[in-house]
């Protein structure tokens, strides 16, 4: 990873730089006079849309950031995650982790809704009108991809138990799709185990029966 950087620099980051400035251009336009309105018609996603309108602006709605919290926080999430899951997961797999975390905090947000506050996994109904949280679930779930993939158990677990202590003490949207991020996350990486592994034995295994069937050719 530091060979990749210092030979080719941000040029080795497309997706991450990407990301970065979309996330920035977002915060920027959301704060101009009438910009706040084209970024929700645009890239805003909450429960109590159709949920056709809300997987149709998942992919952008992934870029913008929420308005209470600083915005260098945000640049300095995607920045380093999206480029460090850049560098150890490959650019396809980097997006397909960071939309399907995004998805599941979406589609977990009306499932908590529906269930209400009497349920241990609900969320009250003023909820459907919060915005989702953009970015951040998307970091959630690549920085445990990519910690497990770079084997680095330490960093996965800490994120995994910053998320479940968020949710405990701030039991609101973000804290519930985090914990939807996570999950996903994890069964991601233990499917991609799974298949690295009955590829490597497959890997195996194949080469040798070319050569069982000459040997009962000739044999």
């Amino acid at each position: 990873m530091r060979g990749r950087l210092a030979v080719r620099g941000f040029a080795a980051l497309p997706v991450a730089t990407t990301a970065t400035l979309l996330v920035l251009c977002f915060d920027l336009l959301q704060r101009l006079p009438g910009g706040a309105a084209v970024v929700d018609d645009v890239g805003v996603v909450r429960g109590n849309q159709p949920l056709a309108l809300s997987l149709l602006r998942t992919p952008l709605s992934l870029f913008v950031p929420a308005l209470d919290l600083p915005v260098w926080g945000a640049l300095a999430q995607v920045l380093v995650v999206f480029g460090l899951a850049e560098l150890v997961l490959g650019r396809g797999r980097t997006l397909l982790v960071a939309y399907a975390g995004t998805v599941a905090g979406t589609l977990y947000a009306r499932l908590a809704v529906d269930l209400g506050p009497g349920s241990p996994f609900g969320l009250p109904t003023a909820d459907a009108a919060v915005r989702d949280v953009g970015p951040s679930a998307a970091v959630v779930a690549l920085a445990i991809c990519t910690a497990w993939r770079a084997r680095a158990w330490f960093s996965g677990a800490a994120v995994v138990v910053l998320m479940a202590v968020e949710a405990a003490g701030l039991p609101n949207l973000a804290g519930r799709e985090h914990l939807a991020a996570v999950a996903v996350a994890v069964l991601a990486s233990v499917f991609g185990e799974v298949v690295g592994t009955v590829r490597s034995r497959v890997a195996v295994l194949v080469p040798a029966l070319p050569d069982t069937g000459r040997a009962g050719q000739y044999g």
